[in-house]
């Protein structure tokens, strides 16, 4: 197992009476593309803040890259890149003088200023949108522009933050093939995000719920362990079927999927009270578990998993 490149031991913040996040610990390994996942409000944002040096934690030890946070955040984000969620860069400036400019703020030589330019243009398929300005630009533009930004220095660290937001599938899918081309080139990433499908994508999973770690661990490993099953209504007209079947006790949540209907409950033992729950044309299955319903079950009352 390769050497954690973020350590996060007991991290709390409070706000006054209000805990933000609460006692947590994980651990994102070197060259791995890490998710951290949960509901909005579920202390994601405050637990990057306090991995940057951006806030300073209640109580905890952080450490980024061998280095204590935030004693050390300066020298630290010199080797993190950073990817907001809002667009950041100038608007009014072109592609290729946005990232010349950041260049000079981290003290690139002219050579390797032009060199390192023209490396990630080429590397994102920018080329042609090098010397356009930025602000008329589509936001699947932007976020590619955003992503080249940020990893002009090669940093040992990518943070991106809902990077593939306001993106179409196929642009999505070509910045996930560069997530995993920068992890096999030897950078980790911790990447936030709302979809589940591509926190199934990750190396490893994080998921927050109420200021607290509710799963951690191997995106397969949580699926293996999760403490429920999911069964699959199907056969006809589901739709009129899901309240009957969601106040059955012992359902934890369901969920229409086109004309499918997913459940997930406690144990299969179920299946018998949503048989007599239905009519006898449709039939009842255990389906294979998603990150999705690892998800669910996690955050659906903060109990940790």
């Amino acid at each position: 197992m390769s050497d954690p490149v973020i350590k996060v031991e007991g991290l709390t913040k409070k706000f006054g009476s209000f805990t933000a996040v609460n006692d947590v610990s994980m651990e994102i390994r070197r060259g791995q593309v890490h998710g951290f996942v949960g509901p909005n409000g579920s202390g994601k944002t405050t637990t990057i803040r306090m991995m940057c040096g951006l806030m300073i934690p209640t109580s905890g030890m952080v450490t980024v890259l061998g280095m204590s946070v935030p004693e050390q955040a300066k020298l630290v984000r010199c080797h993190v890149g950073y990817m907001t969620q809002r667009f950041s860069l100038y608007e009014d400036m072109t592609v290729r003088e946005n990232m010349a400019f950041l260049c000079r703020v981290h003290g690139f030589g002219h050579k390797r200023r032009i060199e390192r330019i023209d490396e990630v243009l080429e590397q994102f398929d920018l080329v042609p949108l090098a010397d356009r300005r930025v602000g008329p630009m589509s936001g699947g533009q932007k976020r590619r522009i955003a992503l080249g930004a940020a990893i002009l220095t090669e940093p040992e660290l990518l943070i991106l933050d809902e990077p593939t937001s306001e993106v179409d599938p196929n642009t999505r899918r070509e910045m996930w093939g560069h997530f995993f081309d920068l992890a096999q080139a030897g950078s980790t990433l911790l990447v936030t995000t709302h979809l589940m499908d591509e926190a199934e994508r990750c190396h490893r999973l994080t998921v927050m719920n109420q200021g607290e770690v509710v799963a951690d661990g191997s995106v397969d490993r949580l699926k293996e362990e999760l403490p429920a099953t999911v069964l699959e209504v199907s056969g006809g007209e589901v739709t009129p079927l899901v309240n009957d079947i969601s106040t059955l006790e012992g359902v934890l949540a369901v969920n229409q999927v086109g004309t499918v209907i997913r459940v997930l409950t406690r144990d299969a033992s179920i299946t018998n009270q949503i048989a007599m729950a239905i009519p006898q044309s449709f039939s009842i299955s255990e389906v294979p578990v998603t990150i999705e319903d690892v998800f669910v079950s996690a955050t659906r009352d903060g109990s940790r998993a």
